[in-house]
């Protein structure tokens, strides 16, 4: 059976979207890894160990030659922040976001059996001021349930941003400046080398 060139462990339509916007030719799956943060560590620690995870969970489902594995979390004080639980929690987050800067951290990993490569996205974001009927009227959206801090800065949470530094993308869930290195190094074809532009599932 002639293995698929990627594999994609994740279900989010977001990391999707950036790998069709790349002319890459992959199929997505879902994986089951726990996301809980080990007894004293680091966010980049964190972050780096779920998308090795996924990625090395994702190897041998689907005929795979190439694995790829993300995670993203929102730090703020030190403090991971992730999906939110409630409204109450939600609202708590946005509420510590609001006129305040924090980093994004996205990691990618690639593995193929046998090579495992690993990089780390952090982006600083800036939020505006919100008031408290943004924030009430951004709950009822529903758009920030699934995603870490509780916003997409892709959709309508755009309207909270107010600068960033560092990788768009990477805050949308795929940093492309790191994936492409990796797609030449795993001999990941994207658009610049096929014309095609679609994924297999």
């Amino acid at each position: 059976m002639v293995k698929l060139p990627l594999v994609l462990a994740s279900q989010s339509p977001r990391r999707r979207e950036i790998l069709l916007q790349l002319g890459v030719n992959f199929t997505q799956i879902s994986v089951d890894v726990e996301e809980v943060p080990l007894v004293n560590e680091l966010p980049a620690a964190y972050v780096c160990r779920l998308a090795e995870a996924k990625a090395h969970a994702g190897y041998g489902r689907q005929n795979a030659a190439v694995v790829l594995g993300a995670d993203t979390v929102v730090v703020c004080d030190e403090q991971i922040l992730e999906k939110p639980e409630s409204e109450a929690h939600a609202k708590s987050m946005w509420r510590r976001l609001s006129g305040r800067s924090h980093e994004v951290l996205t990691s990618v990993c690639m593995y193929n059996g046998e090579v495992t490569a690993l990089e780390l996205s952090v982006t600083q974001v800036q939020f505006i001021a919100l008031t408290d009927d943004m924030i009430d009227k951004y709950w009822l959206t529903g758009e920030g349930l699934d995603k870490a801090g509780g916003y997409a800065i892709q959709g309508m949470g755009a309207a909270f941003v107010k600068r960033i530094s560092g990788s768009y993308s990477g805050v949308v869930g795929l940093p492309i400046e790191k994936l492409i290195p990796m797609f030449d190094q795993f001999d990941i074809t994207y658009w610049c080398q096929s014309t095609k532009n679609r994924a297999l599932g």
